[in-house]
């Protein structure tokens, strides 16, 4: 009976390492330095607090942290991140989430109005993507119209060209991609990405990269060397 015991111990023992195992790695996989050496995250409130000394040695050379969503929303922990990773050396950028049911013109002043003028930060970025949007569905056109009023003024302000961040579904619905010509910021995880009508500038790889410093999940990003 005993020794059935230590058998079984040893069989959970055994699994939980495994179970562990199986959710530490993929936490710490990053694509080789040796091929992209600049890799970074990209950040919300979602994150929580975030202690952003602790991310520098851990290889973060930069951040898109979002600023704001829609025509009204801001994002409640931008002004804090945004001031904290300068303070850590870390490279950053903003980012605002574009959705499909308020107008560019309205999305583009939220926009401005929540983030500071700093020559020093990275281009500005949109994120383009249906999950989390609005169950409004805008055609082809309509959209490309409220896209262009956005990027004109956002690039008129902060005077650096918009980042497109894209999802493979979002192209291929709206054909930002084809049409739109800006740096590309694409979402595949963990293979590269085999969409996009011309070379990305960042690829976003994972979505489960754990680091010191956030609690849970964040998503990781490397720029093309």
């Amino acid at each position: 009976m005993m020794r059935g015991t230590r058998l079984w111990l040893l069989l959970l023992v055994l699994v939980a390492s495994s179970a562990a195992a199986a959710w530490f790695l993929p936490g710490r996989w990053t694509p080789a330095r040796s091929k992209y050496p600049v890799q970074g995250i990209d950040v919300s409130h979602h994150q929580g607090a975030i202690d952003w000394g602790a991310l520098p040695h851990q290889g973060v050379d930069f951040a898109y942290i979002k600023a704001s969503e829609g025509g009204d929303h801001r994002d409640r922990l931008f002004a804090a991140n945004w001031k904290a990773a300068a303070a850590a050396g870390i490279e950053r950028g903003p980012y605002h989430f574009f959705t499909l049911c308020r107008s560019g013109a309205e999305q583009a002043a939220n926009f401005i109005a929540a983030v500071p003028l700093d020559p020093a930060a990275l281009a500005p970025a949109v994120d383009l993507e249906h999950l989390g949007n609005c169950s409004r569905r805008l055609s082809r056109a309509a959209f490309h119209t409220e896209l262009a009023t956005f990027i004109q003024l956002v690039e008129a302000h902060f005077r650096k060209p918009v980042l497109l961040y894209l999802t493979e579904e979002f192209d291929r619905a709206y054909e930002v991609s084809t049409h739109v010509q800006r740096p590309l910021w694409l979402r595949s995880l963990v293979l590269p990405p085999d969409f996009g009508a011309k070379p990305w500038h960042l690829w976003q790889v994972s979505n489960f990269r754990r680091l010191r410093g956030i609690e849970g999940r964040v998503d990781w990003n490397v720029q093309r060397p």
